[in-house]
């Protein structure tokens, strides 16, 4: 006995650790995209999110003005400007090899009778006791800090991108009756399956479970022709049928396990008491799988919510149609090279799925383990 219950103790940290192992894997990337989407765009192109509380160091050249800019002061000829916008010099050069050769302050001879000095708030002063000659001034490069610095921007080029209210409405539209249908549908055929009695049921559950390998780009095509040639084209409709279709094999097979697992005797007890298969399913089969419907609600939102395939396909490009996912893709551009837009649109996008799943999340796991343990 005691080298079972070790056993078990085993077993039980081992469980606990992975799980831990995944909540980390999954949060830390998350968190990251969540500093990103706060930060500007040079600061992601010049450090990682870790260093987002730190200042950082970034190597960049600018050119000094050119003879036309001199002014004569004495004897000597004098150019001058600034080559910083913000941040604080930390060194600086006058060669790609050697571009921090120098500190702030520093005089440096640069050419015969030229002297170069750079400060530290990018002000710089060339000197020669002979006259500039050439309009291209020389190049210097510069080691600039620049401070942390957060901003909303980001967010609020998403929010009060062209067309988001429009999209936010459609994809609602797209999502609540493509969550609803496969739910109602799904239920009827996983109660049919797990309590009546006809032939060809387990071939049915059979292929219910084939289905669910079956990757939905390979149908694409066939189904839009289909909704071609019955008529219904592109439209919400046949985008509700699309997505109804998609996601019937996961919920039947997972409302079908719940449904096994319910104790036998009360549909029995109600059967016998008179009760039609109808009222057995409406007033006993449905409240008692309410986690289970939950859970398939909470994927199905999500997928839908997400997907930009399917609706590409079957709802359309034009901006009436667009979800969300199809404007923050034009937002990006076709290069989809900004990393700032991409991670405000990212939490944006998942704020109403967040909201979904936490209001419903205690669900979740007692749908997950549907049928995993059958009551005696």
């Amino acid at each position: 006995m005691d080298n079972i219950a070790g056993t078990r103790a085993r077993l039980t940290w081992a469980v606990n650790l992975t799980a831990i192992c995944l909540v980390v894997l999954w949060t830390i990337p998350t968190f990251g995209l969540l500093v990103s989407s706060f930060r500007n765009a040079d600061q992601i192109a010049s450090s990682g999110w870790w260093d987002a509380l730190f200042a950082t160091q970034s190597v960049d050249y600018k050119r000094a003005e050119g003879a036309d800019a001199q002014v004569r002061e004495g004897d000597t000829y004098v150019i001058a400007g600034d080559l910083l916008q913000d941040g604080k010099l930390s060194s600086w050069g006058i060669s790609s090899r050697a571009p921090a050769a120098y500190q702030p302050g520093e005089v440096v001879d640069v050419d015969e009778g030229q002297q170069l000095t750079v400060q530290e708030d990018g002000s710089y002063r060339i000197t020669s006791s002979n006259r500039f000659e050439g309009r291209r001034g020389m190049r210097i490069f510069l080691t600039t800090s620049v401070p942390p610095d957060f901003t909303l921007e980001n967010y609020d080029r998403v929010v009060t991108a062209e067309g988001l209210g429009r999209a936010f409405l459609n994809t609602m539209t797209v999502t609540i009756p493509a969550t609803v249908i496969p739910i109602l549908v799904a239920a009827f055929a996983a109660y049919a399956l797990a309590w009546m009695q006809f032939p060809g049921r387990a071939i049915l559950v059979a292929c219910v479970v084939g289905l669910l390998v079956v990757p939905l780009q390979v149908s694409l095509i066939p189904l839009l022709k289909l909704h071609n040639a019955i008529g219904l084209g592109k439209g919400y409709m046949g985008i509700w049928l699309a997505h109804t279709a998609f996601g019937l094999p996961l919920a039947i097979y997972l409302l079908r396990n719940y449904m096994v697992g319910l104790p036998k005797e009360v549909i029995e007890s109600a059967r016998v008491d008179g009760a039609t298969e109808f009222q057995i399913f409406r007033r006993i089969i449905l409240p008692l799988s309410f986690p289970a419907l939950a859970s398939f609600a909470i994927f199905q939102f999500l997928w839908v919510w997400n997907d930009l395939l399917v609706a590409t396909v079957f709802l359309g490009n034009s901006q009436d149609q667009l979800v969300m996912t199809g404007v923050l893709r034009e937002l990006l551009g076709s290069r989809g090279g900004d990393w700032e837009i991409l991670a405000a649109s990212a939490f944006i996008s998942i704020s109403v799925p967040l909201i979904v799943f936490f209001a419903m999340q205690k669900y979740l796991v007692r749908g997950l383990l549907a049928g995993s343990v059958k009551g005696g």
